[in-house]
């Protein structure tokens, strides 16, 4: 039983992240900012780059609660919140592939660093805010050390995908051209889209079946209105 539930949480953590840090796309931005680097460099920063995602992500989940509590959010509140967040990114994904809104500067600098792995390859690229919100999103429904433990290898096997595909970047985008680019990028929008409607739901129902969180909600609503 309890081998089954470790199991379904690691899963679910891999399912939740490896669309978001989507590291197909990271790809082509991975090998667009290191022209010009010999094979032995591009190698080194995919591999600090990932290894900067994993201690980002895990940061966060270990401080979520801290945060929580220290701005004062609710759980079903973050889950809402997140979910508007990840539901936002996942259909933004769906709509047509457009080349993302880079500046000549903001692509010259990038060029023109000696070290590009923690940004903008770790962050914003694969661990950027919506990264973020969803490992939070994950904070608020462990219980326990074997439920951490969980999620870390969750986001541990996340990391490694994201090496490989970094790791094989030419390959991969050689391989799956434009088109195939396109395509992936829709199907994890969808996967995307359907994380952050379910971090909605259960937002909700925190907030339906809990009366306390209901209370506080209704008087915040009454505030604001």
């Amino acid at each position: 039983m309890l081998m089954s539930h470790f199991i379904n949480l690691v899963l679910g953590t891999v399912v939740a992240l490896l669309p978001i840090t989507n590291p197909f796309s990271a790809a082509a931005l991975f090998l667009s900012i290191t022209e010009g680097f010999s094979q032995a460099k591009r190698r080194q920063q995919a591999y600090k780059g990932c290894v900067y995602v994993f201690c980002i992500l895990v940061s966060f989940l270990i401080a979520g609660r801290f945060i929580m509590e220290f701005f004062g959010i609710s759980i079903p509140g973050l889950r809402i919140g997140g979910g508007l967040m990840v539901a936002r990114i996942g259909f933004t994904m769906l709509k047509p592939h457009v080349e993302e809104v880079r500046t000549k500067e903001e692509k010259d600098e990038a060029i023109e660093k000696d070290d590009i792995s923690f940004t903008p390859l770790a962050m914003p690229s694969m661990s950027g805010p919506g990264a973020i919100a969803v490992t939070i999103g994950l904070a608020t429904q462990t219980n326990g050390a074997l439920d951490f433990s969980a999620i870390i290898v969750g986001i541990f096997i996340v990391t490694v995908i994201c090496w490989l595909v970094l790791r094989a970047s030419t390959r991969v985008v050689d391989f799956l051209g434009k088109t195939g680019m396109n395509a992936l990028s829709r199907i994890m929008g969808f996967l995307l889209l359907c994380v952050g409607v379910q971090f909605i739901v259960n937002g909700i129902i925190g907030i339906a079946t809990d009366p306390d969180t209901l209370r506080k909600f209704v008087e915040a609503f009454r505030a604001v209105s």
